[in-house]
């Protein structure tokens, strides 16, 4: 991918994207952070397609007007842990403490260890999560990974490794319980057919409900930028 910059106040980073399957130069603001990215057939000139973009600026620029405002977890600011907004105060020791309203973090760089944390929170609820629900099920799963990821919550190889976003544990209980279910139902089923959703209602119950909550509020939790 080449960056280029949509001109204006203040300038977009635009993501050019050339792509042998693509008939015509699109556009697509993503969700979770976003991106804009500019995909092009191949053949296609850069000058077309950036005056294409330039064309529709004011599309983009409202796209990205309607995405909640981007998070800094540093001291005083809020983030959500387990689906409980906690606001982020100085820690007096080494530890991160965790209480109904406040997460202390001790030091600085507070958002690098505010996300070291968290991963090992998450990893600590999902393991739980998937060793509950393979008991369940009557079947093993080889390993668990954590990663930043954009386009899914979670992911089953044929392997039966287990891969989940650590973000999960922003949001409330219920909805990692539902990922971790619905990803250890793959380890009998690699597809989503009605006997894969039986496994998932067998091992979580109704999952209507968090799958819309995903599809509602699952883009929020990229609005914490840890890395920035």
């Amino acid at each position: 991918m080449a960056e280029h910059r949509l001109p204006g106040t203040p300038p977009v980073p635009l993501m050019l994207r050339r792509s042998a399957r693509a008939r015509r130069i699109s556009l697509r603001v993503s969700a979770l952070d976003g991106r804009v990215t500019l995909t092009l057939p191949r053949g296609v000139d850069e000058a077309e397609a950036l005056a294409f973009a330039e064309d529709r600026a004011a599309w983009i620029r409202g796209h990205l007007a309607q995405r909640p405002d981007t998070v800094r977890p540093e001291i005083g600011a809020t983030i959500p842990v387990e689906g409980v907004a906690r606001r982020i105060v100085a820690a007096p020791g080494r530890r991160v403490l965790l209480s109904a309203a406040e997460l202390a973090v001790p030091g600085d760089a507070v958002a690098r260890r505010l996300r070291a944390w968290l991963t090992d929170l998450a990893r600590e609820r999902l393991t739980a999560a998937a060793d509950r629900h393979a008991a369940a099920l009557g079947r093993r799963y080889g390993r668990i990974t954590l990663r930043d990821t954009r386009s899914r919550w979670g992911s089953c190889s044929a392997q039966g490794a287990l891969m989940f976003s650590w973000r999960l544990v922003l949001a409330p209980p219920q909805i990692l319980e539902y990922v971790a279910a619905h990803e250890v139902a793959h380890l009998a089923e690699m597809n989503h057919s009605a006997a894969f959703w039986a496994h998932v209602n067998r091992l979580y119950g109704p999952h209507a409900a968090p799958r819309r909550w995903l599809r509602g509020h699952g883009a929020e939790l990229h609005r914490y930028q840890f890395d920035r």
